[in-house]
Formats: C-alpha cells, structure tokens, sequence
C-alpha cells in the first residue's frame, strides 16, 4: 500500500480516571494561570456536576463563571463570553460540559489569546493565534470536541459556521467518566451515536489526509462503543460502559479531527440550524440513509463493510463486501431504534417541505461534503432527506 503524506495533530495532554475534574485542578490550575474563566452551561450548574472542580479550582486562583452557554450555540453567545473573558482579564480557559462549552471555550481562547478577527478565523487553518491557555473536560461522549480542532457556531438563525485549525486543540482534556452518569438514556444514545458517525466517516473519508493512525483509532472507538452504548443507554450507572463510551467518544474525535467527516454531517447540521434538534439525533435521523447511498461506491462499501465486525462481532463478513455493508447499515438502524431514538423526520416534527429548503442549506456545508466518499447533488441530498422523513 502506498502511504501519502498527511498530518497528524491531537490533544497534547490527556488524562482518564473516575474523579479526575477535581483531583486534576492543581494541574489545571498551573497551566491556566490565575485568572480562569470557567465557560459551562445553566443545566449542569444546576445539578452541582461543576461545583466539585470550581471549588477546587477557587482555593488556588480567580474563577469567573461563564454559564450562559445553549445547545448550538449562538454567535451572540461566543461574543458575550468573549467580553466577559476580556473584563475579568483571564488568563485561561476551562470549558467544561458538552461540544457546544467546549467550542465556545476553544473560540474565546483564541479570541482572548489573539484578538484576531473572528470573521476572518471561520473555515479551514485560516485561524492565526495565538490563543490563551485551555482545557477542556467533557460531560457528555460523543462530540469528542476535546480532541478535535474544530468549533462550530451558528449564524444568525440557521447557519452553522466552523473554524478548523490545530490551534484550538486544548492543551489538556480531562476525562471523568463520574461527569457523565448524569445523562439522561437519550442523551447518551444520541452523543453515542454521533460518536459512531465520527468513526464511521473517518475511517471511509476521501480527505487527502486520511491516513493509518486515523483508522486505527477509527476501529478501536467503534470496539468500545459498539461493546458499550446499549449497556450505557439501559443502565446509565454502569461505570466501565461509561468510561468506554468517553474513551471511544475521544478516540473517534481523534479520527476525524484528522481525517475529517462527510455528508451525515452535512446533511445533519441543517437539521439543528433550522430546527434545534440536538447535534447528535440530527447525525443519527440521517446516518442509515447516508450510507445507503455512499454504498453505491465501491471503496465505501468495502471501507463500511470492513468496520461492521468491530460494532457487530456477530455479523457473518464472510459473504462479500457488498452484502456485509448491506447488513452493517441495517443492523445500525436496529440499533438506533434498540436504543429508542427517533427513526425519521417526521418524529421530530419536521415538515415534508422542509426538505427542499434543507437541501440547499445542507450544500453549503463544502467543507463536509468535499470528504464524502460519493459526490452528493443538492438532488441528492433532497432524495436522502425525503427517504428519512
């Protein structure tokens, strides 16, 4: 097999153990200096999951707390954390929650650490820096955000714009998996099944850069996630599930942050854009669709059938690549109606004619689309939205 160049960045510190958020605090403290903004959201102030690392965190320097953060987070919501940032003068950055804290914390940092034009940073390696210090500890696993250089924020009332650069990759990411027994059932099938989509479109993407360590991690993400969401799904105290659902979710974030992901994102994001619907539900409502229609393609089928055995060790691989695809994708679908996830558009109260409007939203997203291992029309991805609704 000829190799290709390409580019490996990751995370440059991780750290995995149950208490962790707190335990770690003189660690983070020491690389975020003495003025930390911690940037979470209402929901998980409101449980106390934060308060164990802020009170830590405040016997050993100054915290402001930025709790305003919403799912898909505003662009209005990133200025104002940047604003509160510059007043308290910080001179680092904790996000600590879901994808969306974790991309506004990398976005603020970079702000914060540069003061470089926000509407000159959107889109891929145009971000300059510097940025200030920042870690980042996940609540939920599935974004994997704490391993990926990628922020996305939305624009205005349905747009979804991204800045994709190494430079926002923290410089540490805490798992705990405590933080995460929280999680409501749905939560956590949905953020497990996005964190499936990364791999699965890591391991298949046509980016240039896709490259053996990306799919070796893309595999052993799937083997935990695989082995796990349906036990993390039914009994959400089941601490080892937990614990590889977090592990998987972060080593699938580290796959696509390198080898980056295609249409079911592309055709997922206006879905939340438009209609708020979760990030990882949106994936999920347009994952087995998606890859009905990649599976058209040779390599694809091939790449998607060599995955299935790693998420269903007892699929029969033996029968051409073709047929294993075949069953791979329905066995996906099984699973997401296993874990009790909407199966189609309508479920989630998106009307028909939507889908057109969708359509050409969803061909805005370049980016995306341009690592799909099959071109997609806007034709196509109105075929693909009406096959879902």
């Amino acid at each position: 097999m000829t190799l290709n160049s390409f580019q490996f960045n990751t995370t440059a510190g991780l750290r995995f153990g149950s208490g962790l958020a707190k335990s770690s605090c003189e660690e983070i403290s020491k690389k975020l200096g003495q003025r930390i903004l911690f940037i979470t959201d209402k929901g998980l102030m409101s449980l106390g999951i934060t308060k164990p690392t802020i009170d830590e965190l405040s016997n050993r320097c100054s915290i402001e707390i930025f709790d305003d953060v919403e799912a898909d987070p505003s662009k209005k919501i990133l200025l104002s954390a940047i604003e509160v940032g510059k007043k308290f003068r910080a001179t680092g950055v904790i996000g600590f929650g879901g994808g969306s804290s974790m991309d506004v914390a990398k976005l603020v940092a970079l702000i914060l650490g540069s003061n470089e034009d926000l509407e000159k940073a959107w889109g891929v390696n145009n971000a300059k820096g510097p940025r200030l210090p920042l870690v980042l500890v996940p609540t939920t696993a599935g974004t994997g955000s704490e391993v990926t250089p990628v922020a996305i924020i939305t624009i205005g009332e349905e747009e979804k714009k991204g800045v994709s650069s190494s430079i926002i990759l923290p410089d540490l990411a805490i798992l705990d998996p405590e933080l995460t027994l929280g999680l409501p059932a749905g939560t956590t099938a949905a953020t497990g099944i996005d964190a499936m989509v990364h791999a699965i479109e890591a391991y298949a993407s046509k980016s240039k850069n896709n490259n053996p360590i990306s799919r070796m991690i893309a595999i052993e993400a799937l083997k935990l996630l695989g082995q796990s969401i349906e036990t993390a799904v039914l009994d959400g105290s089941n601490l080892e599930a937990r614990g590889n659902m977090l592990i998987g979710s972060m080593l699938a974030g580290k796959a696509f942050a390198n080898s980056p992901v295609a249409a079911v994102h592309a055709l997922a994001y206006p879905i939340g854009g438009i209609f708020h619907v979760p990030h990882g539900l949106s994936n999920s409502l347009v994952l087995p669709y998606v890859l009905r229609f990649n599976s058209v393609d040779i390599k694809a089928a091939k790449d998607y059938s060599e995955l299935a055995q790693y998420v269903f060790p007892d699929l029969d691989i033996n029968k051409g690549s073709q047929a294993v695809c075949a069953e791979f994708i329905d066995k996906i679908e099984d699973l997401s109606k296993r874990l009790g996830l909407p199966q189609k558009l309508r479920e989630v109260n998106i009307p028909k004619e939507a889908c057109v409007k969708m359509a050409s939203d969803a061909m805005k997203q370049t980016r995306l689309l341009v690592n799909n291992p099959r071109e997609v029309t806007e034709i196509d991805a109105l075929n693909i939205y009406q096959a879902a609704w």
